[in-house]
């Protein structure tokens, strides 16, 4: 199979499993905590690197901001060999009773985006794979965490989350927001794959904060940190998969 023209990866380079956050930052971050890692590609907003986690191989793929770039990863990897995506992200509250470093399991997520939309009508759900979602939540367990799990929404516009989404989604008792995860299940399912979420909480929307309101950077210092225990449950839900 001819290299992919965006990951620039072609078929032996990458393992069945991947975790794939926005950030190619955070790629590194995973890296860091695996026994060892190597890098594969790297190019635009995709950073490829093969590692391995207590005996398993894996793949870390970063899917760069928003389900256009996240459906390119999904689908150039699925060309080569990925079966399984886990997505490792951060998230905004949709609930008054959450805290940035909270965490959250996608059960599903609301399509308001438009590049599912792409390949199939919005009736469909975009849902993970249970597998994939129970060992997230055995992997939190594992390391003694807490989390929320629920559904979730997908958006596209960043700057555009008025007040009346925000209230309509916090009444729908959706628990969060992110920007990639409904394309990432999606394109899963139809592809006959597996994707699972696990976000963690950078921001409240319905208490009026988002990510970087209260810090000079991206993150805040609490939601950096707890990035951190995110990559670690997902790290124990790989080699439960």
């Amino acid at each position: 199979m001819a290299k992919q023209p965006h990951l620039l990866v072609e078929e032996g380079d990458v393992h069945e499993t991947a975790i794939v956050p926005g950030d190619p930052g955070r790629v590194d971050r995973i890296a860091d905590l695996c026994d060892d890692s190597e890098l594969v590609a790297e190019n635009r907003e995709y950073k490829v690197v093969n590692a391995t986690y207590e005996g398993v191989d894996l793949t870390i793929c970063s899917t760069g901001i928003g389900c256009p770039s996240a459906a390119i990863a999904v689908e150039e990897l699925s060309r080569v060999g990925v079966e399984t995506f886990v997505r490792c992200g951060t998230c905004g509250a949709l609930q008054a009773d959450m805290e940035v470093g909270d965490m959250v399991v996608a059960t599903g997520a609301a399509k308001e985006e438009g590049t599912s939309k792409r390949y199939e009508d919005e009736v469909y759900p975009a849902v993970p794979d249970y597998e994939v979602l129970s060992a997230l939540v055995d992997g939190a367990e594992a390391n003694d965490e807490e989390v929320h799990v629920g559904p979730i929404v997908s958006d596209d516009a960043f700057y555009n989350e008025s007040d009346e989404y925000v209230v309509d989604w916090e009444d729908a008792n959706l628990l969060a927001i992110e920007m990639e995860a409904a394309t990432v299940f999606s394109l899963a399912r139809r592809k006959g794959l597996a994707a699972g979420a696990i976000c963690t909480v950078d921001g409240n929307l319905v208490a009026g904060t988002q990510k970087g309101a209260d810090s000079d950077d991206e993150l805040p210092e609490k939601a950096k940190d707890n990035v951190e225990r995110a990559i670690r449950i997902t790290l124990d839900a790989v080699t439960g998969l």
